[in-house]
């Protein structure tokens, strides 16, 4: 975070702005938190959502730079015009469809008491992933991603994890995104 802090700062000094996209989680995480509180307000604009993506940063929609390797250690810079619109069309598809930071994520549908971060686990699992792929995709702890599970059992009345995964493929709940109503 403090690295992240110094390269913000030094943005926003030269007259930048940035948009940042995160996942759901975030949205609870106390350092993260701190980190907003420490920029000066209107020059960085963040959204949450779903989805779990490698880091991309495109800097005035000139160069772009994506991980080479697993790791995120190592950037690959990207300067072909048609490859850095493409990032960046790709980048404004994922923020027109992310939340605000400043808004309150959905429940899933009304008088369904999911929130979205819950809906998301719900899909993975029904999908057939194992906790620990959850827990990665979502980018929580494997501790977390079963608290949620549990609370979905509890909020479904699921008596095992088998009743869960019948129980979500039944609702239409997974069918759905966390901003529509189940069919």
């Amino acid at each position: 975070m403090r690295q992240g802090l110094t390269n913000a700062r030094a943005v926003i000094a030269a007259g930048g702005r940035m948009r940042h996209l995160y996942q759901h989680p975030v949205r609870y995480n106390a350092r993260f938190t701190e980190y907003l509180d420490q920029l000066p307000p209107g020059h960085l604009e963040v959204r949450t959502m779903e989805q779990a993506i490698d880091r991309l940063i495109v800097f005035d929609r000139k160069v772009a730079y994506i991980p080479a390797a697993p790791g995120n250690d190592t950037a690959l810079e990207i300067r072909h015009p048609a490859l850095v619109r493409y990032l960046v069309h790709v980048y404004e598809v994922l923020w027109a469809q992310a939340t605000p930071y400043t808004q309150q994520l959905p429940t899933t549908a009304p008088g369904t008491p999911l929130t979205a971060v819950q809906h998301s686990i719900a899909r993975l699992l029904t999908e057939g992933h194992v906790d620990d792929v959850v827990a990665r995709k979502m980018g929580i702890s494997v501790r977390t991603c079963r608290s949620h599970i549990a609370k979905l059992m509890q909020t479904l009345g699921a008596t095992s994890r088998t009743h869960l995964g019948t129980l979500l493929a039944r609702s239409g709940i997974t069918s759905t995104s966390p901003h529509e109503p189940p069919a």
